[in-house]
């Protein structure tokens, strides 16, 4: 299948590692150039190093931190300057592990600045381009927690589910304009953050880290985590000109983990 986005143009957050380096390589795997925002540019420059000898997209680090409004406008202001975005990949690191009935209101709010915010300042200032070229993607990654909430993770539980309804409700604005707007639910994927909250479960319940993992693993009818790629793939057909019909929804990649229809 061709997806036919050689020569688009692609913003992925948290482009340095886990899931947000494997999308940058699929994207510019199929031609797409790659702007890639993290703190760690260095690593994504790296990624270049990764791409299929025969492809014909890059990938370029822009520095970034999301918890930092002036980086975010910085980043904004760069991306602009090289001709904006046809598709933005929304995508952020997890917060601390934290029960509901203890989390202090202002650890909410800078949650929020960090996680929510920032994306929809970055998406919101490509879509005036998208709209005047008539075509865009915006993916928005969050975690199984928006459909099943996970114990321990309140804050990652609330503010993923608001990026869940502001890309509903953003979907059925830009519609019209060839413009989608999709949300990926992730299980258990192989990244570092997955590894994170494995080894703080077993410190926490006494128990080794591969048991840990084994009970996990016993949740998940596929029988083991994704790898990141896997998800990647599912990125990039939602990004591209295959998926036009596609828009407001939200795609599970879980390895059929979540019970509920």
């Amino acid at each position: 299948m061709k997806l036919g986005i050689a020569g688009k143009r692609a913003i992925v957050l948290g482009a340095s590692k886990g899931l947000g380096a494997a999308i940058a390589v699929a994207l510019a795997n199929e031609g797409v150039t790659v702007i890639g925002g993290a703190r760690s540019v260095d690593k994504i420059t790296a990624l270049n190093q990764r791409l299929e000898a025969n492809t014909s997209g890059t990938i370029t680090g822009l520095s970034l931190d999301l918890s930092d409004p002036a980086s975010v406008a910085a980043f904004i202001s760069a991306v602009e300057s090289a001709g904006g975005a046809d598709i933005v990949v929304n995508n952020s690191g997890g917060p601390p592990p934290g029960e509901a009935g203890t989390i202090a209101p202002a650890e909410f709010s800078r949650a929020f600045d960090t996680m929510v915010t920032p994306l929809v300042a970055i998406t919101q200032a490509m879509l005036p381009g998208m709209k005047a070229r008539r075509w865009g993607r915006i993916v928005t990654l969050t975690s199984s927690g928006v459909e099943a909430p996970i114990a321990r993770l309140a804050l990652s539980n609330a503010l993923r589910q608001s990026l869940v309804g502001w890309s509903k409700t953003l979907a059925a604005e830009v519609a019209g304009d060839n413009i989608t707007a999709n949300v990926v639910v992730q299980g258990r994927v192989h990244t570092d953050r997955v590894d994170e909250l494995d080894a703080g479960a077993a410190k926490r319940l006494g128990k080794s880290l591969d048991e840990v993992r084994a009970q996990s693993i016993a949740t998940i009818p596929a029988g083991r985590y994704g790898r990141p790629e896997e998800l990647a793939d599912v990125v990039t057909f939602l990004a591209s000109e295959r998926s036009s019909y596609i828009t407001g929804s939200l795609i599970r990649v879980d390895g059929g983990m979540l019970k509920n229809i």
